[in-house]
């Protein structure tokens, strides 16, 4: 096998890693900021993760009290599109791997 091939070989086997790196449950992950508004989180809630009012609200104050809180899961396509919505609306979010504990 020449050098070639091995480099090849090795791009293949880090792309089929990261494809099964993203197989399974994700979370969106809202973080505290100082900058948006409760009625701003709520509403942005409601429109992108299809919270109704109450649950959006307690997000919200999840999110105060707590720092974080999860807010949508679903796979990681369906999570970073979520992620990408709320973070136009100038929300802090990451996608983290959703890990049951039984």
């Amino acid at each position: 096998m020449n050098c070639m091939s091995s480099a090849v070989l090795l791009e293949m086997s880090k792309t089929k890693s990261k494809r099964k790196n993203k197989r399974g449950v994700w979370r969106v992950i809202l973080h505290d900021d100082s900058v948006n508004t409760f009625d701003h989180v709520i509403d942005c809630l409601v429109d992108i993760c299809g919270h109704n009012q109450f649950q959006a609200h307690q997000c919200a104050l999840v999110t105060h009290n707590r720092k974080r809180c999860a807010v949508y899961k679903d796979t990681w396509a369906g999570c970073d599109t979520v992620k990408k919505l709320l973070h136009s609306e100038g929300l802090t979010v990451t996608v983290e791997k959703y890990e049951e504990t039984n």
